[in-house]
């Protein structure tokens, strides 16, 4: 498991220039597309938690200070930091399984309606020892269902004397963005990351102090209003 730190950044036709004025070399084009999977009533984005599948392979993302772990971010944060995201990232499924079925289980304890889909699944997953790739039964034993789907055009770069990746990413609904990333081991810290973060802005030339929303913002105001008002109320978003 690993730590992904990172800040996105309006992009635009000169950045592409601007990145290989400081440096930045291309390493790599290529095109995805995403499938992001919740239940009806959002348990998990409303928990912060973004089930992914990409390229036939599962990926969760949670924030460090979730159930997924215990990283203290509280404090006032210098203005840099404030505008960097830090999810762990899980890619093996059978534990990305069982934090799916905690975070459906806890909302049951609280009196959601997915209680019993989420114990039949426990006890089955128990007695057949999981589910492979290619098995997505366990979706709809959970309630899960695809709620945002899109394509994405990506050029990435890597910096090396910071050690960072930037992608500039362009989202088949007309979204450009790019993002500064670097990922670092479970229980290291992430500090380092933060501030070689920060010097590659500065080298971009990137101001301002607000955070750039992310691919994912953008397809839910345009095409999921009622979901993205709730994760807003719920300050997710």
């Amino acid at each position: 498991m690993s730590v992904e730190v990172e800040r996105k950044f309006v992009c635009d036709a000169d950045t592409q220039k601007t990145l290989e004025g400081i440096g930045a070399v291309c390493v790599s084009q290529r095109e995805f597309h995403d499938q992001y999977f919740d239940t009806p009533d959002f348990q998990l984005t409303l928990s912060d938690m973004w089930l992914r599948k990409r390229k036939g392979c599962w990926e969760l993302k949670c924030p460090t200070t979730t159930v997924c772990g215990s990283e203290d971010t509280s404090g006032e944060q210098p203005k840099g930091e404030a505008l960097c995201t830090r999810y762990k990232e899980i890619t093996n499924l059978p534990e990305i399984q069982q934090r799916v079925k905690e975070v459906v289980k806890h909302n049951c304890e609280e009196g959601e309606s997915a209680c019993q889909p989420a114990e039949k699944v426990i006890e089955e997953e128990g007695r057949s020892g999981g589910s492979s790739q290619e098995d997505e039964s366990w979706l709809s034993r959970l309630n899960l269902t695809c709620f945002a789907e899109f394509t994405t055009l990506r050029c990435s770069f890597t910096l090396e004397e910071e050690g960072v990746q930037i992608d500039l990413d362009q989202a088949d609904f007309g979204y450009h963005v790019g993002e500064i990333e670097v990922l670092v081991p479970e229980g290291e810290e992430v500090q380092s990351a933060l501030e070689r973060i920060e010097r590659t802005a500065r080298k971009l030339g990137l101001t301002g102090d607000q955070r750039v929303q992310g691919k994912m913002n953008i397809y839910l105001q345009r095409n999921c209003p009622e979901h993205y008002a709730k994760l807003l109320s719920a300050h997710v978003l």
